[in-house]
């Protein structure tokens, strides 16, 4: 039997599914998908990082006496050549976003394709109430999987050791030039192997629960790229953590299990991927100047502005600032959180389709277990409160960095400040609120 291994967001050889169920002659690959690349700008970092990682990929492959092949096509076009070779199938881990889906659907019609769960530790079809019907809520989810979370270690994929390379031209690297692309500076925690961020962030783990709300503590993990490109498996992390046995840990692997809820979300309700998840109409603002001005940074709102710099200088953003950029956009602003998702999608590393959708739509109070229509951020108040000296926000914005830090969490403080120039805020935090809550209650009205 000869079978693809179609890597994809599983660039590793550890915990790999696809290296376990293969039988014996393989044909290891990559694709640069043209249909996706063509939609990303030349510095979209991310091209950078994953470039790299496959490179990484294939040595590792070349050590176990396998290679890669790499290709830059469209999906359809690699297999309609590769099944004149005479290929028996295609192993792949599953992607569940609606790309992926028609992709694979595809594929599928041309060679037969194997789909195997390796990117989440939970199958979506088997994380289910006793009435056979998904969750909705993630804390009765959560309790649910008590035989996983209290398990001392997750069972990993083995890799099968008898797999030989079949003949192939292994040697077509294309460049990142070539694909049209440029070469982009990376943070410097994408240049450390996940398991040493892993033990840099395990001598934190004791301060997480606190720090991780505090952004200019340097108090997550750093994980989230390495885990959505497959660098490192859910599974791994989970193990890591639970094999020292550290009380303090269990909120961490919470959170993980907030991915895993998300991932279960858009497997059950895939229209939650383009439409409210509670069916609730709302008729969003179309002001495209406020859209611009918060994607730029430039709202007024030191802190807004900050974190959405930040996110285009550096492709990073932490997730209490996440929750309060989304707020301030669909609450005061009130505009369609699917704008803000697609920005999202262009320009995070670690942008996963399921998490930001779900995290998306909870800010906007329209998803599950999404935060209730009147819980509205004030962006002064989580500044003052997370970030009282104003670090953070000095780091990003350098013409700030002698100003009084309370003028930073007052609304349009900085105009009392002759010295420097700043905007004022392109709406009133408080009216704004008001007025979301009343267009919320209307839409709810409306729909009931």
């Amino acid at each position: 039997m000869s079978q693809i291994l179609w890597f994809r967001r599983d660039l590793r050889i550890s915990d790999n599914a696809i290296l376990s169920y293969a039988k014996k002659d393989v044909l290891p690959i990559f694709i640069f998908d043209k249909n996706i690349l063509n939609k990303l700008p030349s510095i979209d970092k991310r091209v950078t990082f994953i470039y790299k990682s496959v490179l990484e990929l294939k040595k590792k492959l070349q050590g176990l006496g396998l290679d890669l092949a790499i290709f830059y096509d469209e999906p359809i076009n690699v297999f309609t050549k590769l099944k004149e070779k005479g290929f028996d199938e295609v192993l792949c881990s599953v992607d569940f976003d609606s790309y992926a889906k028609k992709r694979d659907e595809e594929i599928e019609k041309i060679i037969p394709l194997s789909r195997y769960l390796d990117s989440f530790i939970l199958n979506p079809n088997e994380s289910l109430k006793a009435d056979g019907t998904p969750y909705k809520v993630f804390t009765p989810f959560y309790k649910s999987m008590y035989m996983i979370t209290s398990s001392k270690n997750l069972e990993t994929f083995k890799r099968n050791e008898n797999l030989e390379k079949m003949e192939f031209d292994y040697d077509f690297i294309p460049s990142l030039k070539q694909m049209g692309f440029e070469e982009q500076n990376m943070p410097a925690f994408l240049k450390k192997d996940a398991y040493v961020l892993l033990d840099e962030f395990k001598e934190k783990i004791a301060d997480y629960k606190e720090a991780r709300d505090f952004f200019y503590l340097d108090g997550t993990s750093k994980i989230s790229v390495h885990l959505r490109f497959g660098l490192i498996s859910a599974k791994e992390i989970f193990n890591y953590f639970k094999s020292f046995e550290d009380v303090e840990s269990e909120f961490f692997i919470r959170e993980i299990f907030w991915r895993e809820f998300y991932n279960c979300i858009l497997f059950h309700f895939p229209q939650s991927e383009n439409k409210n998840f509670n069916n609730i109409e709302i008729n969003w603002s179309e002001n495209q100047e406020h859209f611009e001005k918060w994607c730029e940074g430039k709202t007024g709102v030191p802190i807004i502005d900050a974190a959405m710099r930040h996110l285009n200088n550096t492709g990073t953003m932490h997730n209490r600032l996440r929750m309060i950029v989304a707020s301030f956009f669909t609450k005061n602003l009130f505009l369609d959180w699917k704008k803000g998702e697609e920005y999202f999608a262009l320009k995070l590393l670690d942008y996963e389709a399921s998490s930001n959708i779900g995290s998306w739509q909870w800010g906007a109070s329209t998803g599950a277990d999404a935060s209730p229509y009147f819980r509205v951020f004030n962006p002064y108040t989580q500044s003052k409160k997370f970030d009282p000296e104003g670090i953070f926000i000095k780091s990003v914005i350098p013409e700030l960095k002698n100003v009084e830090p309370k003028l930073l969490h007052m609304e349009n403080g900085l105009s009392s400040n002759l010295f420097i120039e700043y905007p004022k805020s392109i709406v009133d935090v408080s009216i704004s609120r008001k007025q979301a809550i009343e267009n919320f209650k209307r839409a709810k009205n409306e729909n009931s």
